[in-house]
């Protein structure tokens, strides 16, 4: 047990000791080898120490909320529960701190969707396929509901309108507004789906990372923007906005849960004339006058499917007062209801702070937001839109935006939400154990990175610098005179660093220096790399991206940032990070490479990712996509997609992996060896949510051949199977007799 800082080790050590005859103490000083005895001491005191902890925890682990993990199954075995695997340890004691909980409400929707968020982790919605069965209308059924909000207009039971195609974009997910006929095969894929007896459980299993600050980079004009810094296309995330009181459940809303917006979920809107708008237009500032009021008060109770639908009523009221800029504007504010997509996922005109944040901020300048009722929802695909009266369009499946009329100005940032799967690479999540203090004035608002902004720390205290923001910094000077130094982002931010030429870390004359990257997105306007010089005991890549390459939203190349080593660098660690090829430069060497949760990726296919011909490379769950040379290799849960050439094979393993067949590995061991990669992942483009995710498409021995059970790759970590098979066993525990569950993943 660690030291809980309770100093009983010290405690218990001195009185042992003074149980001890002074003449044995004495001659301890004295002896050939003076302290062994002292040293005898102190181990059986760290043990007491231990005992005595574990009795002053012998009341907390009689509670589920309070006990040691050891204590979880004792437990588990007062309430008579099956304990999920060891592996996932939130779910197995959640698990049991809930078990009566279910019991209680064993078949319900309810207790369902929470099994998925408290045994898994996730987010999900669970849909009674019977409901979604075509059928003949009977006289007992209750009356159809309301088609106000629904892009099909389709009856109860009834099969789809072909005249609306809108609602084709939710067809087969969990807010599917089409009925279906029945389908008798065995669930598999999107077969079997629709029947009485099938539970579908639709899962979303990428979260929704919050980012603010950020510098969108300008597209094609002056008004056009992307939200990505890199200029690259991207899906919006909605956040997770469902209440956190399961007593007050109820199934969730589409822009409620952590996934990649649709146009129409964020143009979404639905309006409503309440006498308290109508009571508000009439006072201070509006003033709003009595026969104008007396007209609007037509339209109370009426609820609009959109906000043409209130446009074109506001007009027939023949109140011109009612369409000037200041009152139209105030009505759109208030009348659009709370339960609508672009009133959860847009900023509305409540003072800042007084609300949570939106999935989609705007602003212009300092303090000057784009509120709801000047934004709406568009296709940019052409970086053209047709909307009129508003200020802004957004394309949230894009992550592109267009500014209505004037430019905006310098100040232009935005806050928004992206999907990853993991905390890999800079991104908006919790990095606090790994940060430091500062010891320089910290870098904010894209502020040059000069060479004396960068602390380059001494032998025996650490020089910390350290990024504020998630602005784009445009210049970053090479740095010479590296001592022990630390270049970190401040914790949930992502600045992004977009070089104008090779980055050159130097340690001058120094050597065996340190050095630490942390939080850190860097890519580049050309072919530049990030070199590494001198000569480093050790060089830690932690949490950052490299930025492997791609294209951005007008189709120009978007560049790799090779990490090249010129120097001397004893060891090199590669940890929770994405890269883009990684190789020597000139004389470089590397003596040892370690790689570990982290993706390396060579998106050309004459480009090794991993070219270090004379050095050892030790691998712990890491994806790699393209080839591998390497002298010596020990990789443990890597995936490989290209050729891997390791020199020595007589040293080394390669244990529950994978590599593409043809490879020379050393010492395969419950390995694989695959011919074709293209449709094992979601994406293999950075940027896309679901890159570097393992498709549903991908060989067993990949989704679950790690060594505990989990994938293999570089998200081995999230134990993404095992969650699953806790999920699965937990549902067929509390589900309804004779049903069969169904679990689609929707991201």
């Amino acid at each position: 047990m660690a030291d809980a800082g309770d100093n009983f080790n010290i405690y218990l050590a001195e009185k042992i000791w003074e149980m001890i005859p002074a003449f044995y103490r004495d001659e301890d000083g004295l002896a050939e080898n003076p302290g062994v005895l002292r040293a005898i001491v102190e181990i059986i005191a760290e043990q007491a120490a231990n005992l005595r902890r574990s009795n002053d925890r012998l009341w907390d682990d009689q509670f589920i909320d309070l006990c040691d993990s050891w204590a979880v199954p004792y437990i588990a075995d007062l309430v008579a529960t099956r304990l999920v695997s060891s592996l996932n340890l939130r779910g197995r004691r959640v698990d049991v701190a809930k078990t009566i909980y279910y019991r209680r409400r064993k078949g319900t929707p309810r207790v369902l969707e929470e099994l998925i968020s408290d045994i898994a982790g996730w987010e999900g919605v669970v849909v009674e396929e019977f409901r979604r069965l075509a059928r003949t209308f009977h006289g007992l059924d209750p009356k159809p509901a309301s088609q106000a909000g629904r892009f099909t207009a389709t009856v109860q039971g009834g099969y789809a309108d072909l005249r609306r195609p809108r609602g084709a974009e939710l067809a087969d997910g969990p807010f599917d507004e089409y009925f279906h006929s029945a389908d008798l095969r065995r669930a598999r894929g999107t077969d079997g789906r629709y029947n009485i007896p099938k539970l579908a459980f639709h899962i979303y299993r990428i979260p929704a990372r919050r980012l603010r600050g950020v510098v969108p980079l300008q597209g094609p004009n002056n008004r056009a923007f992307t939200f990505d810094p890199s200029g690259r296309d991207v899906y919006m995330f909605m956040r997770r906005n469902r209440a956190d009181d399961w007593d007050a459940w109820r199934s969730a809303k589409e822009w409620e849960l952590p996934a990649p917006m649709r146009c129409r979920a964020l143009g979404h809107s639905e309006y409503l004339i309440t006498e308290a708008l109508i009571l508000q237009l009439s006072s201070a500032p509006i003033n709003l006058a009595a026969a104008d009021a007396a007209a609007l008060r037509k339209l109370r109770g009426i609820t609009f499917p959109d906000e043409s639908s209130l446009q074109a009523a506001l007009a027939n009221l023949n109140r011109p007062a009612l369409l000037t800029t200041t009152v139209n504007r105030a009505i759109l504010k208030g009348a659009l209801i709370e339960d609508c997509g672009k009133s959860a996922l847009l900023p509305s005109y409540a003072p800042p702070g007084s609300q949570q944040p939106k999935s989609i901020r705007v602003e212009t300048s300092p303090g000057n937001e784009v509120e709801s009722d000047r934004a709406a929802a568009g296709n940019l695909a052409n970086w053209t839109t047709a909307a009129t009266g508003k200020r802004l369009v957004i394309d949230p499946e894009r992550g592109r935006m267009l500014f209505i009329g004037s430019a905006p100005g310098a100040g232009l940032k935005v806050d928004y939400h992206y999907g990853f799967a993991a905390d890999i690479g800079a991104g908006a999540y919790d990095r606090s154990a790994f940060l430091k203090p500062p010891t320089v004035p910290t870098l904010a608002n894209g502020a040059p990175i000069l060479a004396v902004a960068i602390d380059a720390g001494a032998a025996n205290a650490e020089g910390v610098t350290q990024i504020d923001d998630s602005a784009t910094f445009t210049q970053a000077n090479n740095k010479s005179g590296i001592i022990n130094a630390q270049i970190q982002a401040r914790n949930f931010e992502r600045p992004y660093l977009r070089i104008s030429a090779s980055w050159r870390l130097n340690t001058g004359v120094n050597t065996e220096s340190f050095l630490t990257l942390d939080g850190l997105w860097i890519g580049g306007t050309g072919n530049f790399s990030l070199v590494l010089s001198g000569d480093y005991e050790r060089v830690t890549i932690r949490h950052c991206t490299l930025d492997p390459g791609g294209a951005d939203a007008q189709g120009n190349p978007i560049p790799p940032l090779h990490l090249a080593v010129d120097g001397n660098v004893e060891q090199l660690v590669i940890d929770r990070s994405i890269t883009g090829p990684v190789h020597l430069q000139g004389a470089g060497v590397i003596t040892k490479l370690i790689i570990r949760d982290s993706i390396v990726q060579s998106i050309n296919a004459a480009v090794a990712a991993i070219d270090v011909p004379n050095c050892q490379v030790e691998m712990n769950r890491v994806t790699v996509f393209g080839a591998m040379n390497v002298d010596r290799l020990n990789a443990s849960e890597a995936l490989i997609t290209g050729l891997a050439d390791v020199a020595d094979t007589q040293n080394g393993c390669f244990r529950f992996s994978a590599a593409l067949k043809g490879s020379r590995v050393p010492h395969p061991y419950e390995s694989h060896f695959i011919e074709d990669t293209a449709h094992f992942f979601t994406s293999r483009r950075f940027g896309h949510y679901g890159y570097a995710q393992l498709s549903e498409t991908a060989p067993q021995g990949l989704l679950t051949g790690a060594e505990n059970g989990s994938e293999i790759g570089g998200f081995s970590s999230l134990l993404n199977p095992i969650r699953l098979d806790g999920l699965r066993a937990k549902a067929e525990e509390f589900m309804p007799f004779g049903l069969i569950p169904v679990f689609i993943f929707e991201t």
